[in-house]
């Protein structure tokens, strides 16, 4: 078994793969962009050809990659059972066996037998599948009959040699035929077009190829060691390496916080158009909804709009409402770097791809206005609570903090990350929640230690933290800062008291409104029920209201309120619900957009920046 064979021809497959990424980067960076302003029947054929290209080289990267690591995985086996039969081998020559061809093993004469006190004679004994205590019982060296022991002693270790001799080569065997059909899977469709349904199959190469080289490849990759040490492990990698955990584990290493933000755009640029073939096979629901967002922010990577901060994708996933986590603005070089959490509603579909990521895009834009070392993150990697919901429990799940909880730990786990892989001596990071969002950071910061390397915290159309002041959430009270506008209803939730006491109002008024109104027949049973909710609802909210303390909201102190101790920025306080916008939230939706409130996105993108002593100011409530 020659393995330096298979090692040259990995190498070869990984020089290709490595060509099609280099020839893959210079289609979109250079050809493609090229293009971009210019018009025209030809110019629009071109773009076209050239998107088509680069999905090919794309595609070809991935499965000379997928090629290279079984290669390398099955030289990998190969030399371990080498290594077994050269010792076996070794042994024999040093007992003075001789090991035929076809694996049977010769012993020479020694012992003494029973009878004669003669040397048992020698004799030559094959490899068995099964342990030795489990053979037929020893026999009289002479093999006439059952005897207690075979008087040879050389017998035995022969029979074991022989045995260890047969197991390599049959595991050799078996090694051969499982990667002979791994790499004969690793073929492309038929036709030179590279559809979804390639992309399908790649993802079906890349599940073969990780089955196949889990002892070898999986067991490396420190996924539970802190994000600090995974950088130490990812520096301390040869090129070579890096490349074959890249082919194999996009997946892995694109989510891996701690690892460089250049390598997790590479891997989840390759893993998104693997997740994409997958869930193009699946008609359900949830994965159209994740397929059309991650189409979305696919067409966004590939087609950056001039003047845009450049965008990395540093998470994507499919599980639960799916993740996403997207940069604009290099976070390892820049020295200011903010990660925003999305709230109530949000999860991997089209409009996440939208609006959420314009938001991170338009922050980032508006901070380097003020310092352009500056970058911006969207970090969905949580369930954020959803309505409505499937059932009317999980309706519930806004008033719980339990997706907080959940999202906190991971929150914290991708902040040490960016700190661990920042290449700036103090870099200024900020955490940003929105709406449910910023219950997540509280949480996050009101964990053992805070929210890693936070040095500002910016609370957005806040429900609340789970804390009663800024004290706790471990900046101190001068560097977390409130944006609350005066007509969003979200910074303004009834607390537990109040809310307890309108729904117990809303009950008993939807009852006594029903029974009046049954006099008017059915539907004035269900109008009376209807008024009667609405107005024992409010009811109880006011008698609530009387007896309860105004600072605090549903999740503990409203951070606006002069009990939080936060800094209050100025905000537009947008259009009052339904009266002046389109909805009952209008207002709550406003923070981030340089359009609808230039005074808020303007306050955050001097935090944000480094130059929170400029923010303009409002009174706490």
């Amino acid at each position: 078994m020659r393995t330096q064979e298979f090692t040259e021809a990995a190498s070869a497959w990984a020089e290709a793969s490595s060509r099609a990424d280099a020839a893959r980067d210079r289609i979109s960076v250079e050809m493609i962009k090229s293009l971009e302003d210019q018009k025209g029947a030809s110019a629009s054929a071109a773009y076209e050809r050239l998107k088509r290209l680069d999905r090919n080289f794309d595609y070809i990267h991935t499965e000379c990659g997928l090629i290279r690591t079984t290669l390398d995985s099955l030289a990998h086996e190969l030399t371990e059972e080498q290594v077994r039969l050269k010792a076996a081998l070794a042994e024999a020559s040093e007992r003075g066996y001789t090991v035929h061809p076809d694996g049977s093993v010769q012993y020479p004469q020694g012992g003494e037998t029973f009878l004669t006190k003669e040397p048992a004679p020698g004799g030559s004994v094959r490899g068995v599948d099964k342990p030795l205590y489990l053979q037929d019982a020893p026999t009289h060296p002479l093999g006439k009959a059952p005897f207690p022991t075979n008087a040879n002693p050389h017998h035995a270790l022969a029979q074991e040699i022989a045995t260890r001799v047969l197991g390599a080569l049959k595991a050799a065997q078996d090694v051969d035929s499982r990667f002979t059909q791994t790499l004969n899977r690793l073929k492309a469709p038929a036709g030179l077009e590279v559809t979804d349904a390639t992309w399908a199959d790649a993802a079906g190469d890349a599940a073969v190829v990780r089955k196949e080289a889990a002892a070898y490849l999986r067991d490396t990759i420190p996924e539970s060691s802190s994000p600090a040490d995974r950088s130490s492990w990812w520096e301390g990698l040869t090129n070579e390496q890096r490349a074959e955990l890249l082919a194999v584990y996009p997946d892995v290493i694109g989510n891996l916080d701690g690892i460089p933000s250049s390598v997790r755009d590479e891997a989840n640029r390759d893993n998104l158009a693997l997740l994409m073939g997958k869930l193009s096979e699946h008609d359900d629901e949830r994965s159209q909804t994740q397929l059309a967002g991650m189409r979305s922010i696919d067409n966004q990577l590939r087609n950056p709009a001039v003047g845009d901060p450049p965008m990395y994708l540093l998470g994507i996933g499919d599980q639960g409402g799916g993740r996403a986590i997207v940069a604009f603005g290099n976070p390892d070089t820049s020295r200011n770097v903010s990660a925003y959490v999305p709230g109530l509603g949000t999860s991997l579909d089209a409009e996440f791809a939208r609006n959420d990521l314009t938001r991170a895009r338009d922050t980032a834009k508006g901070a380097q206005k003020f310092e352009a070392s500056s970058a911006s993150i969207i970090w969905l990697g949580y369930d954020a609570p959803q309505l409505p919901a499937e059932s009317p429990v999980d309706n519930l799940d806004v008033m719980s903090k339990e997706h907080a909880e959940k999202g906190a730990p991971a929150y914290n786990q991708f902040m040490a990350g960016i700190s661990a892989t920042n290449q700036n001596p103090d870099p200024h990071i900020t955490a940003v929640g929105h709406s449910y969002g910023s219950l997540t950071v509280g949480q996050a910061a009101l964990r053992s230690g805070g929210i890693p390397g936070a040095d500002d915290i910016i609370l957005l159309g806040s429900p609340g933290t789970g804390a009663q002041h800024a004290d706790q959430l471990g900046v101190g009270k001068e560097h977390v800062y409130v944006g609350a506008s005066d007509h969003d209803p979200v910074t303004m939730l009834p607390n537990k008291v109040e809310s307890g006491v309108m729904l117990g109002g809303a009950g008993a008024g939807a009852v006594a409104g029903g029974v009046v109104g049954s006099a008017l027949g059915p539907l004035g049973t269900v109008g009376g029920a209807v008024i009667g909710g609405v107005g024992g609802g409010a009811h109880g909210f006011v008698v609530a209201d009387a007896v309860s303390d105004d600072s605090q909201i549903y999740f503990g102190t409203d951070p606006a309120h002069s009990d939080f101790g936060a800094n209050r920025f100025l905000v537009d306080d947008g259009p009052l619900p339904f009266l002046e916008g389109g909805g009952p939230i209008d207002a709550h939706s406003n923070y981030f957009n340089p359009n609808k409130d230039k005074d808020s996105a303007s306050n955050i993108a001097r935090i944000i920046s480094g130059h929170a002593q400029d923010i303009t100011t409002e009174e706490h409530r």
